[in-house]
């Protein structure tokens, strides 16, 4: 059964930084690309960074280039986003998946960036 769980959320004003984490089981970790994905309220879910097996290739959202780092841990069979430099348009949930499209993800973990 396939297990993601989130952290690493909170509050923080603008210019700020959080790291999340989201641990994985119960599938081959070390061989799947891994994504972080957010929702706004009241917006649809929105792809944010993919790292690949191997941590050999990660991508971003032009908007959070510069400033959000995706990692893993093969090892912990946990996969990080370090954000920087936070802005309120930032503001989300903020979830973990194995798939493209999202589908199979964790509960989340909600960062939310104001003054």
């Amino acid at each position: 059964q396939v297990q993601l769980v989130e952290s690493g959320g909170g509050v923080v004003q603008p210019g700020g930084s959080l790291r999340l984490s989201c641990e994985a089981s119960g599938f081959s970790f070390e061989n799947a690309n891994m994504r972080w994905f957010r929702q706004a309220p009241g917006k649809g879910p929105e792809w944010v960074s993919t790292i690949t097996s191997g941590s050999s290739f990660a991508t971003y959202l032009n908007s959070v280039k510069g400033r959000f780092t995706i990692s893993r841990d093969d090892a912990k069979n946990t996969i990080y986003l370090q954000m920087t430099n936070l802005k309120p348009g930032d503001t989300g949930l903020y979830y973990c998946s194995k798939d493209s499209a999202g589908v199979t993800r964790g509960q989340g973990t909600q960062v939310t960036v104001s003054s």
